[in-house]
């Protein structure tokens, strides 16, 4: 009898330490998914990366960079439908707004190709090693583009049709969603003129007024 009762004693007592494990490891998991999701203080956040918090589990497609743009829009039939599926815009950046600018002020009465096209030699020369690495930088080097005076860009009206459709196009440009005629072109010109440059470089395109060259 005596032995019979110790061995239960001893099995429930061990039952007892296992269950109690398991509430401690789960306490840990739970522990370590709050520290998992968990923000570090220092996180810059910005007004185009905000966290979305969910009171349930959710599988979603998370963008490459915080302008990415959906798939659908990458999938247009042409410039015209990708510029007209772009999002708004809300607030630009400094260098977004400067690439748009440019468009704007040099080719807003343009086709879409044209426009494009222009925001290729900006997006172009940041990366060429030659002119400045910002846009900003390219568009108000010295002597670079009529529109700029006194080293700033004229005010713009930011509610009209044009330049919602500028912006469109300089995001189109910056993040490389359609193949410009203009390819690797750092140069352009309206046709009306003949600048003395102009021989020594390589025609790329002729877009409506505008030839562009490398």
């Amino acid at each position: 009898m005596f032995r019979k009762t110790g061995f239960s004693v001893a099995a429930a007592a061990a039952m007892f330490l296992t269950l109690a494990g398991f509430e401690e490891s789960g306490a840990n998991a739970q522990n370590a998914e709050h520290q998992a999701i968990t923000l570090p203080s220092d996180a810059e956040l910005t007004d185009e990366v905000m966290p979305v918090f969910v009171s349930q589990e959710v599988v979603q497609d998370i963008p490459e960079t915080p302008e990415e743009e959906p798939l659908a829009a990458r999938e247009a039939a042409s410039l015209r439908e990708l510029v007209a599926e772009m999002p708004a815009p809300g607030e630009l950046s400094e260098e977004m707004r400067c690439l748009a600018g440019a468009v704007f002020f040099e080719s807003r009465g343009e086709p879409l190709e044209g426009q494009l096209a222009v925001a290729q030699v900006i997006v172009n020369r940041t990366e060429s090693g030659q002119f400045p690495s910002s846009y900003c930088g390219v568009v108000h080097q010295r002597s670079q583009f009529s529109f700029v005076r006194g080293g700033a860009m004229p005010r713009i009206r930011t509610g009209t049709v044009a330049w919602k459709r500028a912006t469109a196009i300089a995001r189109i440009a910056h993040q490389g969603l359609w193949d410009s005629k203009a390819s690797d072109a750092l140069y352009f010109h309206a046709k009306y003129v003949k600048p003395r440059w102009a021989s020594r470089k390589t025609a790329r395109a002729t877009i409506d007024s505008h030839i562009f060259y490398r």
